[in-house]
């Protein structure tokens, strides 16, 4: 049985993804009355997060969904009123193609744990002695190789993103974050490091001033001339005199005139500007300002990556609608919307009509008579548990690589491996998201880049790996003599062997670049999905335009006070300190008897 709702609101939304999720947080944080509906169970529409078992139910539930046909019940309407039945045909998730690359527990070869024993490079484990009544035990438990049934066994440890994007530093979404006090309601870690593929191998990039100088492949007068490049971006801009001549160029036209050296030239295009031949000077300059503004604010790096994945910060809005009074109602669907001369003017949901002064609706909720163009900037994604990391280092990373086409007719790729710090998988494993441009499908998009990093074949349960199962694949001190020509290192000392890919999951979400037609009511607002673009900018730009449309002469998101600030009665009590936040800053200040001018 449905839930009844109120009648009439001043916003419904319709869909809890990043833009519908902030926008709603706007305009509950001023006041208005906010009802939030999304057909499905779950926060984040294609923006959402998902442990093991919880991505299995989704994709069973989008086959499910494609058979399923609506049915809305005859809707009563008033003179000159027109209703428009929504359709999901612009949210459609396609080519969604699951492997598994292990077999399951019965099929794993008997192993005893005195077999495992070599296994212990790094990883803390105890000494032969201590395992010596273990020894006597053979087990059905492979400490080398994963199994299906292990892998759904831990399904609470994995956090899978379907769009995963970092935050630069001083992004739109932190600034936000900060400014309206959101921030608390996540948390984040920096990513370690940016690497490029370059000379065969990957190699991290340089990215702080101290990185630059350390840097042993560079020589000093590339270090100057980089230096020199990024503060001319970074001081002057696209529109300085210095880049006149190029306003109708590419990126690496203007870099052509620097007389760069191939390695100097190469961590600008690739590394930090993110850019392809393709890519305009403006675009690149742009970038490059965009990179070096957002470093050294909380780590080596310009990026922050969410804890517990992306899907967690639409949640975020959420919490901060629903604490000023929006309510919510999951599992609830939007069948279709009522027009009064040019007007959204209620919506239908059930048996109920619902009356609004504006309606919010993400893509996936759209009539098609108000679609003038289902875009073209689809997007294919690659997700891959593997054993290892795709470039070892002394401690586990938070890892950033774009990888630029090899072929005309390839688009560049944003790879972003964690690890289980950051809950997105459990010990011992790695998880790995690439990104495109669709051209074809996801699994031939992304296929030159897989081919290049992972071993996404079969693995013979009778196969013995090398020795590393450690959990961030470190070397403790008293163990690297192996990897400098010990047998037991010899893998390992003579070539970093590739991830192998224990599962992976290639789908195709749908354009971001959605357009209305000329008809649609004026009060109407589009949310777009997840954009290809590598942070929220986008989102949080949409959301910005939205409101201001909706409320002009209203303030977007607003600093929220902490709970401790809500003081019912009596004097009210300084809250905790917030980056950025002035007026909290004030009040922290030691009190003074009277202000002194």
């Amino acid at each position: 049985m449905e839930d009844y709702l109120p009648n009439e609101y001043d916003v419904v939304v319709v869909g809890t993804g990043m833009t519908e999720s902030i926008v709603a947080a706007a305009a509950s944080r001023i006041g208005k009355k906010v009802l939030h509906l999304d057909s499905d169970e779950y926060y984040g529409g294609l923006w959402a997060t998902f442990n093991f078992d919880g991505l299995q139910k989704w994709i069973e539930d989008l086959k499910v969904s494609k058979n399923n046909t609506k049915y809305v019940s005859e809707v009563d309407l008033e003179s000159e009123e027109k209703f428009l039945e929504t359709s999901n045909e612009y949210s459609t998730v396609e080519n969604i193609e699951e492997t598994w690359y292990i077999s399951n527990d019965a099929d794993l070869p008997v192993v005893s744990s005195k077999d495992t024993q070599t296994d212990s490079i790094g990883d803390g484990s105890s000494s032969g002695d201590e395992k010596a009544d273990d020894d006597k035990v053979e087990k059905k438990e492979n400490v080398k190789q994963w199994s299906i049934d292990r892998i759904r066994k831990e399904y609470r440890k994995f956090n899978i993103d379907l769009a995963p994007k970092l935050l630069f530093a001083r992004g739109e979404l932190v600034e936000l974050l900060i400014s309206s006090n959101i921030a608390r309601y996540a948390e984040f870690r920096a990513v370690s490091r940016v690497a490029t593929f370059m000379d065969g191998k990957l190699t991290q990039v340089p990215c702080s001033r101290a990185d630059v100088f350390a840097n042993k492949t560079v020589s000093v007068i590339e270090k100057r001339m980089l230096m020199q490049l990024l503060t001319s971006c970074m001081e002057q801009g696209a529109d300085s005199p210095e880049f006149d001549g190029f306003r109708d160029k590419t990126f690496l036209e203007y870099l052509n005139t620097k007389n760069l050296t191939p390695i100097v030239q190469h961590y600008v295009v690739q590394a930090i500007a993110m850019a392809t031949e393709k890519t305009s000077c403006r675009d690149g300059v742009n970038r490059t300002k965009h990179f070096l503004n957002s470093l050294g604010r909380y780590g080596n790096t310009p990026f922050l990556w969410p804890m517990y994945g992306s899907g967690e910060l639409p949640q975020c809005f959420c919490r901060l609608c629903a604490v000023f009074g929006g309510v919510y109602c999951l599992k609830r669907q939007l069948d279709g919307i009522v027009i009064h001369k040019n007007k959204c003017k209620a919506i239908i949901s059930g048996k109920q009509r619902i009356s609004l002064e504006h309606l919010v609706v993400g893509q996936g909720h759209l009539p098609p008579e108000v679609v003038a163009s289902e875009g073209d900037q689809r997007i294919s994604r690659g997700i891959f548990i593997t054993d290892r990391s795709i470039m070892q280092g002394e401690k586990e990373n938070l890892t950033l690589l774009y990888y630029p086409p090899e072929q005309p007719d390839q688009e560049p790729v944003t790879l972003i491996e964690l690890g289980p710090s950051t809950n997105a998988c459990p010990q011992g494993l790695f998880m790995v998201h690439m990104t495109c441009k669709q051209t074809t499908n996801a699994k031939e998009d992304l296929a030159y880049v897989v081919n290049k990093f992972l071993k996404a074949e079969p693995l013979d349960p009778l196969a013995i790996r090398s020795s590393i199962h450690s959990h961030t694949q470190t070397v403790s001190p008293d163990k690297r003599h192996l990897q400098e020509g010990d047998q037991d290192g010899r893998e390992e000392s003579t070539e970093n062997p590739k991830p192998q890919v224990l599962w992976s999951l290639y789908l195709n979400l749908p354009a971001s670049d959605i357009k209305l037609n000329d008809s649609t009511p004026s009060n109407l607002h589009l949310c777009s999905g997840p954009d290809l673009e590598l942070d929220f900018d986008f989102a949080v730009n949409q959301a910005k335009s939205i409101f201001q449309s909706m409320y002009p002469d209203q303030d977007f998101l607003p600093r929220a006070p902490d709970p401790e600030e809500i003081v019912l009665e009596g004097e009210e009590t300084p809250g905790p300190k917030f980056e950025g936040d002035t007026e909290a800053e004030e009040k922290q200040d030691v009190e003074k008897p009277e202000k002194e001018d």
